[in-house]
């Protein structure tokens, strides 16, 4: 049972985002993943959120590896074996449990694949920080028109991201959520950054030197910040044009006559909508 993203889902046509390196596009249960196979990481999810047939099914489900895809190719449980790092979903579990009751179990069980995980130390992936309500946040404020979303996630895939057993480690998450409001799109973008979390893990020395060389992490340890989605763009290399048009940060900055600048959130009442 698949399907995949469907680009046709918001009553504004929306295009799963395009990297350019190559991937390899893998549809599942009501959500596709770009897989970047020579980091064996996703390079972008898009999933679509239908608020009004949600299913609160119960967090149980089976890791495993995508049967498409050689094994070699996707970040395994190795990654994850005796540390700090959890499996951090990029779709997040719920996001696609929608629909009849066998679709939402599908959907459940089709986010443990493990090309849909990235590693990300616990104490950002378990943390009641504000990146854990944002698509819950954004879906209330939708469901005064349709009550749906597509949401986009992702690492952002540095070259120079330092090896851990055989996968190079992700320092910042993405994620941009889209709606319609009276047939027009409308979207938002937000980053967080794990870096000096990473200590936790063998990396710790190489994270110290890294950021003791470096100027600090742009945009703060650890923090939740809406971003226009232009900024997203720029650090991934994804093509983002139509999002970034739709942008609700940088309209209402540049309607004050402000540049778009990344916004620190100290809760989900300051998020541009």
């Amino acid at each position: 049972m698949t399907g995949g993203y469907d680009r046709d889902f918001l009553r504004a046509r929306l295009e799963l985002p395009s990297p350019p390196v190559a991937t390899v596009l893998l549809d599942y249960v009501h959500f596709s993943v770009r897989l970047r196979p020579a980091r064996k990481l996703a390079v972008v999810v898009g999933v679509n959120i239908n608020g009004r047939e949600l299913v609160p099914l119960a967090r149980e489900g089976t890791w495993h590896f995508d049967p498409r895809i050689p094994q070699d190719q996707q970040a395994g449980p190795e990654v994850y074996k005796n540390n700090a790092f959890d499996r951090g979903h990029l779709v997040r579990r719920l996001d696609p449990v929608w629909g009849d009751e066998a679709t939402a179990k599908a959907a459940n069980q089709a986010t443990f694949a493990f090309t849909n995980a990235a590693p990300q130390i616990d104490d950002f992936n378990q943390g009641k920080e504000l990146w854990v309500g944002l698509e819950n946040h954004v879906l209330n404020h939708a469901d005064l028109h349709d009550a749906r979303l597509s949401v986009f996630t992702g690492p952002v895939l540095e070259e120079d991201d330092l090896p851990y057993r055989g996968v190079q480690i992700p320092r910042r998450f993405w994620k941009i959520a889209a709606w319609t409001t009276d047939g027009k799109l409308a979207a938002t973008g937000f980053v967080l950054d794990q870096s000096p979390l990473l200590e936790k893990v063998e990396l710790k020395k190489a994270i110290r030197e890294r950021l003791l060389a470096d100027e600090p992490p742009p945009l703060g340890p650890y923090r939740t910040f809406q971003v226009p989605v232009a900024r997203i763009a720029e650090m991934t290399g994804l093509s983002l044009a139509r999002l970034e048009n739709a942008d609700r940060l940088a309209k209402s900055q540049r309607d004050l006559g402000k540049e778009p600048l990344a916004v620190r959130l100290e809760s989900l009442d300051q998020i541009r909508l």
